[in-house]
């Protein structure tokens, strides 16, 4: 029993260690966020300040931001509804936190991983996660990855996607993961991203049914993020097929298969956040570590922008 806890109490802040250090890269700067500003009324982004939730209003995205005390690892929010993949404690593993517009915490998940990605449908209803159970980055080879979808309504929990079955396989691969989940209007049709061996499918899936079916002809789909008319998704897509080479930001017109290119070169190692029907944010890493929020035209015009400086895990809100 002495030797259970010893290996529980470890486990729990080695957690927190990795917790704690992607707080750091993930936020604004090593010290604390700017001083906080209350915002007039109107539309806001929600965003990460030195891992504190912040919002900024859409207007004037670089300038004041009303910064909260909440701490997250990864945030989104839609229609009221706040996902909070919060850092570890020192005897206690990560969470998923579901908090509602007055920061009032609705219902926790314990968790046990690397945080990574999340998203909230667009009536607030639906909530999905991703973390790294083992490995950090979907470049390197042997990483797993573990994805839940919460519905708040009814409090139907799936801790898994593996938990589904996959069109087409009659069992489903040992090497195979999934993550970067993303919402349809409707609640329960979603779309995310399903590796197995080279492949890095697009899957579409219907919550109710426990079901993913893979999108033919459509590999190298990481990532990603239906637009708000529901026509379009952004993700990023591995140079050559190779994500040890980095990625792009790329559009996929669902009704044609078009894919658009965006402007932005740089590798983006992020899930593409839609800012309105004709702008893409994302977060990239500076070479001091800090990140800043980027956003370019969705018809790959343009050129990229920082939209939110000394931030990550963009929203509109």
């Amino acid at each position: 029993m002495k030797n259970r806890l010893l290996i529980t109490v470890i486990a729990a802040v080695l957690l927190a260690g990795v917790a704690i250090g992607y707080t750091v890269l993930s936020g604004a700067s090593p010290g604390e966020a700017a001083n906080s500003v209350p915002l007039d009324s109107g539309p806001r982004l929600m965003v990460l300040s030195n891992g504190k939730l912040s919002t900024v209003s859409r207007t004037d995205p670089g300038g004041s931001r009303e910064v909260t005390e909440q701490r997250c690892d990864r945030v989104y929010g839609a229609a009221g509804t706040i996902s909070c993949l919060r850092p570890a404690g020192a005897l206690k593993a990560g969470e998923l936190a579901v908090l509602d517009s007055d920061l009032k915490e609705l219902r926790t998940v314990p968790l046990t991983g690397f945080p990574n990605r999340t998203r909230v449908s667009k009536s607030g209803r639906m909530v999905a996660w991703t973390l790294f159970v083992d490995g950090h980055s979907y470049a390197a080879n042997g990483f797993s990855t573990s994805t839940g979808i919460l519905d708040t309504k009814t409090g139907t929990l799936v801790r898994s996607l593996e938990e589904f079955t996959v069109d087409g396989l009659a069992q489903r691969p040992v090497d195979s993961n999934f993550w970067g989940v993303t919402f349809t209007a409707d609640d329960n049709r979603f779309y995310a991203t399903m590796s197995t061996g080279p492949h890095r499918y697009l899957v579409e899936g219907d919550f109710a049914a426990k079901h993913l079916k893979p999108l033919t002809g459509l590999d190298n789909v990481e990532c990603p993020s239906l637009s708000p008319d529901g026509t379009r998704i952004a993700y990023k897509k591995a140079v050559d097929g190779d994500p040890q080479k980095g990625w792009r930001v790329s559009v996929l017109d669902l009704a044609t298969r078009q894919i658009t290119q965006l402007a932005e070169t740089r590798t983006v190692d992020d899930q593409p956040a839609w800012i309105d029907d004709h702008t893409v944010a994302y977060g990239i890493q500076r070479d001091d570590g800090l990140n800043d929020v980027w956003s370019v035209p969705a018809d790959g015009s343009g050129s990229p922008a920082v939209l939110v400086p000394e931030a990550s895990s963009p929203a509109p809100w």
